[in-house]
């Protein structure tokens, strides 16, 4: 007799086990000729060497998918466990699901616009993209973010923002420096949490393989094999904007996101992504995307709100 040990590495324990632990369950019902025993992470199985070794190829079919879909119920275990419904899973991702979320959430572009943002960043390695509140500027990009990554298509996440005071100055908010910025940071941090398991999550914080980050951090860097986001670049200044698009480095993609109509810098201060989109425009390889209300995914009384506010500048001006 033999024994295998192999980690559940990067996964989701409690979607492994299932609910009661029925997905062990029925792991142990299609290998009755192995004794085989789960502890956290940590899976043991006792027995013949070619039941082991079926059993071995069986659980890392399963980290696969799960490292792909995020979840695992009873009829998945099931056509992963039998071999002959082991390729229907490959059946189960659709061409407009950009990413499957923590818990089976589909994560897709919901709207005519969000569709040719995903179409953008796939043709270009850069790609700005405005938009008022609520349209998925920012969820989508993240997105795509995930999903490169997933794909081995770039080997890290980068995702930043400007730390713009709004009416409350940083001295005299509470903590560290990190604590400080944190609520600048905060919706990526959300947008992330959606998308990819809390432990693979704080496993690729810890690694560097996901890093979320002031503006100013960026400076002095150049950003190889990335997928990056700048998100709210309407409260760049110009020197900060130059800064960021010349960190881009070899097989690298960046997306630039903001609303030129929500800029918090001074008055007298000119927005830097209003200035790159005017410069930029036409420029091989450079794609942009204008969202509008049509694109909003929030509550429906968001459009309405936007609608209100647009036709008073309107008026005012």
């Amino acid at each position: 007799m033999t024994e295998l040990n192999l980690e559940l590495a990067e996964v989701s324990i409690q979607e492994f086990y299932g609910a009661n632990n029925e997905n062990f369950k029925l792991l142990k019902t299609y290998f009755p000729k192995l004794k085989i025993t789960g502890r956290g992470k940590n899976i043991s199985a006792v027995g013949n060497e070619d039941s082991l070794k079926e059993f071995s190829e069986k659980i890392n079919q399963i980290i696969s998918y799960l490292q792909h879909y995020n979840r695992l119920n009873e009829k998945d275990m099931e056509n992963l466990l039998d071999s002959d419904a082991q390729n229907q899973t490959s059946k189960i991702n659709g061409d407009e699901i950009i990413v499957h979320g923590v818990g089976g959430r589909l994560v897709k572009a919901h709207t005519p616009g969000q569709k040719k943002l995903v179409e953008a960043v796939h043709k270009n390695d850069m790609v700005f993209v405005i938009g008022p509140a609520g349209t998925g500027k920012t969820y989508t990009g993240v997105a795509l973010a995930v999903q490169a990554l997933k794909n081995k298509e770039v080997r890290r996440i980068i995702l930043t923002r400007p730390a713009v005071e709004a009416g409350e100055s940083l001295g005299f908010l509470p903590g560290d420096l990190k604590e400080k910025l944190d609520p600048y940071l905060q919706p990526l941090y959300d947008a992330l949490k959606d998308m990819i398991p809390f432990e693979k999550l704080n496993a690729n914080y810890e690694r560097g393989v996901i890093e979320v980050a002031p503006l100013a951090f960026m400076r002095g860097r150049t950003l190889d094999d990335a997928f990056v986001i700048l998100d709210e670049a309407q409260n760049t200044t110009h020197p900060q904007m130059k800064m960021f698009l010349t960190r881009m480095g070899k097989n690298a993609k960046f997306i630039i996101t903001g609303d030129p109509e929500q800029v918090d810098l001074p008055p007298r201060q000119k927005s830097g992504l209003k200035e790159a989109m005017s410069i930029l425009e036409g420029v091989e390889g450079i794609g942009m995307i204008r969202l509008t209300e049509k694109d909003v995914v929030r509550h429906k009384l968001v459009t309405r709100i936007l609608k209100a506010y647009k036709k008073r500048d309107q008026e005012e001006k």
